[in-house]
């Protein structure tokens, strides 16, 4: 009778377990917010990649088991408080945002939704975006570029770079703080230097051709742009004007030296891309953002066009060379 009843039910089970199987809901596939405050541009995509790299080094695959949606701001900031609220409509379960005012578009929209801020410039501190580096509270945590607090050295390498330049004019947004903090750095850092700082501010995606016809009119010796929305938007056009009227400038993206700018010092914007899909990772298991301390970036690259530093007329001295990690020939 034993036997009989072991049978019984072992012969149940197997005849139950697939129904019991399909009763189980089906695993969530998590749905990623992604929130740009540039355009959908080539140099941009790279970075996109990069983060959707590091996705797939946590076995996350695209369009199968998870899913990531796309908003850019095309270097509009004005944009990015609807295109957050669009996100959170969507029910996404996480938001990764770009920039200051990304993330703080998608802090008003929501206080549930886990944001994973990346390559913030300002100190998300003193932005109000986090309680403190190491225990951030809230709903926001993520990635930090230093922007502001590599400017200063960003100008040292200039000066050595172009060794005669006098008057720098530094091309910044004045309603970017990120900016406004790194135009402080520029010029703390200048007077030891021996260098002049000439301000010269952009405010709108519209003011590129009034600021070229500033620079004309009262040339420096150098141009020194810093990065954010508007700027990262179009480095290339800024790039191609200064590589025209052969000024030396230097920017805190390599993609703006790839279009023809002589010089950048700054963060390796892929290595921070793609380590921030580590944040997402931990969150979809189930960490809370408040508990995940913010990070600083582990790389920075100095890179070097040689061919815009021959068309400039200017020689590019060997030591610094020997420093570049990137060098375009």
């Amino acid at each position: 009778m034993r036997r009989i009843g072991l049978a019984v039910v072992l012969a149940l089970s197997l005849i139950l377990s697939p129904l019991v199987a399909d009763a189980q809901p089906a695993g969530k596939v998590p749905r990623i917010g992604f929130l740009s405050a540039f355009s959908r541009s080539d140099n941009n995509d790279q970075l996109v990649e990069a983060f959707r790299q590091g996705l797939r080094e946590f076995g996350y695959l695209e369009g199968k088991n998870i899913v990531i949606a796309y908003r850019y701001a095309e270097g509009r900031r004005e944009r990015l408080p609807d295109l957050a609220a669009e996100l959170v409509r969507s029910k996404v379960d996480i938001i990764v945002a770009t920039t200051a005012p990304g993330i703080e578009a998608g802090k008003t929209a929501t206080k549930i939704i886990p944001i994973v801020m990346v390559a913030i410039g300002r100190n998300p501190v003193e932005a109000g975006l986090v309680d403190s580096l190491a225990r951030p509270g809230g709903n926001v945590t993520g990635m930090t570029s230093l922007g502001a607090a590599i400017s200063g050295k960003r100008l040292e390498l200039f000066k050595e770079i172009v060794p005669n330049i006098s008057r720098v004019a530094l091309l910044y947004d004045p309603a970017n703080q990120g900016n406004v903090s790194t135009a402080k750095e520029v010029q703390k850092a200048a007077h030891p230097l021996g260098l002049t700082i000439q301000s010269i501010e952009v405010r709108s995606m519209d003011d590129f051709e009034r600021v070229f016809a500033a620079l004309k009119k009262d040339r420096p010796d150098g141009l020194y742009v810093s990065g954010g929305q508007l700027t990262n938007a179009k480095d290339k056009l800024i790039a191609e004007f200064a590589l025209k009227s052969r000024l030396p400038s230097t920017y805190s993206r390599r993609e703006a030296v790839a279009a023809g700018g002589l010089m950048s010092y700054g963060v390796d914007l892929v290595d921070l891309y793609r380590r921030t899909a580590t944040y997402v990772d931990k969150i979809i298991k189930g960490a809370k953002p408040a508990d995940l301390p913010v990070e600083r970036p582990r790389k920075f690259e100095l890179v070097i066009n040689l061919k815009t530093a021959k068309q400039i007329g200017l020689t590019i001295p060997q030591a610094v060379l020997y420093q570049a990690d990137k060098v375009i020939k």
